[in-house]
């Protein structure tokens, strides 16, 4: 990144813990799990499986009514998550033209089309809703965001599966190094699947309840609390989830000429193609392992510099073998272990804003001086040769702190980020 530095000023979330920052970090530092039925579930036919969805959020609060109608669930989270994160960086005015939007999805309004077609089916084509062809497209978020606030600079979508919103950060920062932009909303958005409140909407049922539970992607675990168990010997796969998480990003010279609290400083980014399977990461975590080792060597750290890291770790066999694998290479023979957690366990998997709540979480542990524990996991897998947090949150004293995004299609990407200076 540039000498002059990019930083980190502002964060918004909405989550299965909640629909703000506070209500993330609370419910991850009092261990709080969000899983639970999916609002398709019937226990009567036997049919269960395990979602995260968020509750309660009500778009009105944040969007007018005629937004409203125009976007998916997926274009209002974020627009409620950026709302808060310029708010929290005290952004009064952003310059249009230097300000840019980068958002991260992997889905977008896949939502309205299916349920599009499922009107369709039901009551031919007057039932369906006519602004579906401005719902669907998974640039609308960035879109939205960038005539919320009147912005003219550069607006761009990432779509890299669960890396997305890593991406989207790392691209972000680098376009600020650039001199391309001052400011960025940057970040990710999943979901929308159910209605806002996270109750199934009538008789619609999205497909994804049954397609991914036919790939066998799906935890079978009968007990909702051992459904997500990241690093875990009894790990057995995802418990599928929704949200967004977005970050404003400031030149940090800028920033601290307007007196700005800064969070944290993006120190470094590393992405690349793992290039082995659709669905399924390299074994032996080699291209893993390289995406971190450029996020570190991007930042002009070192590995044992690092002091917490923020795992990808979806609680799949494969998935956190290969995750496992690359950690031990980068991070592996410490004389101090280093400290590790997952939020798949607290929030299940959401997608492409998993990378940037896990970005929230190391903000968390840079500024608070906690690190989250891997919520559910109790036996860790013995492969590991780091330190998993678990049981309780640790306390850190911590300057830098990395946090992994890996998607399929082989996306690999990993951030570095250093405590603010003030």
């Amino acid at each position: 990144m540039a000498a002059d530095g990019v930083v980190i000023t502002g964060r918004g979330s909405v989550s299965p813990l909640g629909t703000d920052v506070p209500s993330l970090i609370i419910g991850l530092l009092h261990n709080q799990v969000a899983v639970g039925p999916a609002p398709w579930a019937d226990g009567d036919s036997g049919q269960r499986a395990w979602w995260t969805v968020v509750r309660g959020f009500r778009p009105s609060d944040w969007m007018s009514p005629q937004v409203e109608s125009g976007t998916d669930l997926f274009a209002q989270f974020a627009l409620a998550a950026a709302e808060q994160a310029v708010l929290e960086a005290g952004l009064a005015t952003l310059d249009p033209r230097r300000t840019a939007v980068v958002h991260g999805t992997s889905m977008g309004g896949m939502r309205a089309l299916l349920k599009a077609q499922h009107q369709l089916e039901r009551s031919g084509p007057d039932a369906i809703d006519r602004k579906t062809v401005i719902q669907i497209w998974p640039n609308m978020a960035a879109a939205q965001i960038a005539m919320r606030f009147g912005l003219h600079g550069p607006q761009l979508t990432v779509c890299t599966a669960c890396a997305s919103s890593i991406d989207a950060i790392g691209t972000a920062a680098r376009m600020i190094a650039d001199g391309r932009a001052d400011v960025a909303i940057a970040g990710g958005t999943e979901g929308g699947f159910p209605l806002a409140s996270g109750e199934a909407d009538g008789d619609f049922v999205p497909a994804n309840f049954y397609c991914q539970a036919r790939f066998g992607m799906e935890s079978p675990a009968a007990d909702p609390l051992r459904a997500s168990l990241p690093f875990d010997r009894a790990r057995s796969g995802i418990v599928t989830g929704e949200g967004s998480a977005i970050v404003v990003l400031e030149r940090a010279s800028l920033a601290r000429a307007r007196g700005a609290a800064i969070l944290a400083e993006v120190l470094g980014y590393g992405s690349l193609a793992d290039a082995y399977h659709p669905s399924s990461p390299e074994p032996t975590g080699r291209w893993e392992a390289q995406a971190m080792t450029d996020a570190i060597d991007d930042a002009g750290l070192r590995p044992e510099q690092v002091d917490v890291l923020v795992a990808h770790a979806t609680a799949t066999p494969k998935g956190d073998t290969a995750e496992i694998r690359a950690i031990n290479q980068v991070h592996g023979g410490r004389p101090r272990p280093l400290l590790a957690t997952s939020l798949k366990g607290h929030l299940g998997h959401t997608g492409a804003s998993s990378g940037a709540m896990g970005v929230l979480a190391g903000i968390t542990a840079l500024t608070e001086g906690v690190l989250a524990n891997t919520a559910g996991t109790t036996d860790v897998d013995p492969e590991v040769e780091f330190e998993v947090v678990t049981g309780t949150p640790a306390p850190v004293d911590a300057m830098v702190a990395q946090v992994n995004a890996f998607g399929f299609g082989g996306q690999d990407s990993s951030l570095v980020l250093g405590r603010g200076k003030r």
